[in-house]
């Protein structure tokens, strides 16, 4: 067992030491997919603790020698970006056979009121536009402390209402790079949102006011990006056979 614990949560120690019950002994799941998602509660602290799925023998040997664990990668990328995503408490590695087995990413609970799925998906969504305009000018935040999220989509953007207001919060980032990054590359990240056009046209005119470059050209990119990304998408589902939504 290995892990390591935040500065200023040390009292969480015998938590993250007996993690696995804990982890078994809360059913309800906020998300479970290839990895899992458990909101406990300890201490008088809600936090929010990812399981991370099992890798295979290959995997096993390239996390343990070679690469770090993605539970590893996602405290430390919560620990470097600070505001940008919820508090991180620890991460924990679990070793079978001197091999990477069960591993594990802690944090504190950001009690979101929704993501920025909701306004994309629903049609009058109260303040949907404000609601995009803070999130370009929280998109630009990211890009300008040189922040790219590889995976900024819907449902890793949270977001908190408190009064005309909107806190955002970034979580699944354990892929990311930390780059300058150019206005294609800025442009293109938008491209995961799945948004409608008309959504899109909101969230890169307000970016572009951000970024001080030409409207109509960052929304053009801006769309430009997200139909490439659409298309192929769509693509691979019809070759398997699956239904698409344009």
């Amino acid at each position: 067992m290995q892990y390591k614990l935040n500065s200023g949560f040390e009292k969480f120690e015998p938590f993250i030491k007996n993690i696995q019950s804990h982890f078994k002994q809360i059913n309800g799941n906020i998300h479970k997919a290839r990895n899992e998602l458990k909101i406990l509660n300890w201490n008088d602290t809600s936090v929010v603790v990812k399981s991370f799925k099992v890798p295979h023998f290959i995997n096993k040997i390239v996390y343990t020698f070679f690469k770090d664990t993605k539970a590893k990668k996602s405290y430390d990328y919560s620990i470097k970006i600070g505001d940008f995503t919820p508090t991180p408490i620890a991460y924990v590695t679990f070793y079978k056979g001197g091999l990477l087995n069960e591993s594990y990413f802690i944090s504190e609970e950001f009690k979101y009121d929704f993501t920025i799925r909701e306004p994309l998906l629903e049609e009058n969504f109260e303040d949907k536009e404000e609601v995009f305009k803070q999130f370009a000018q929280f998109t630009y935040s990211l890009h300008e402390n040189g922040i790219l999220h590889q995976d900024y989509s819907p449902g890793n953007i949270l977001i908190k209402k408190e009064g005309s207001i909107y806190t955002f919060k970034i979580v699944d980032i354990n892929r990311m790079q930390f780059i300058s990054l150019s206005l294609e590359q800025r442009l293109k990240n938008f491209c995961k949102l799945w948004a409608k056009d008309k959504d899109l046209e909101i969230i890169a005119t307000a970016y572009a006011k951000c970024i001080k470059e030409k409207e109509q050209m960052c929304v053009e990119l801006a769309l430009q990006y997200s139909q490439h990304h659409k298309n192929k998408i769509n693509f691979k589902k019809r070759l398997k056979g699956i239904e698409v939504v344009d």
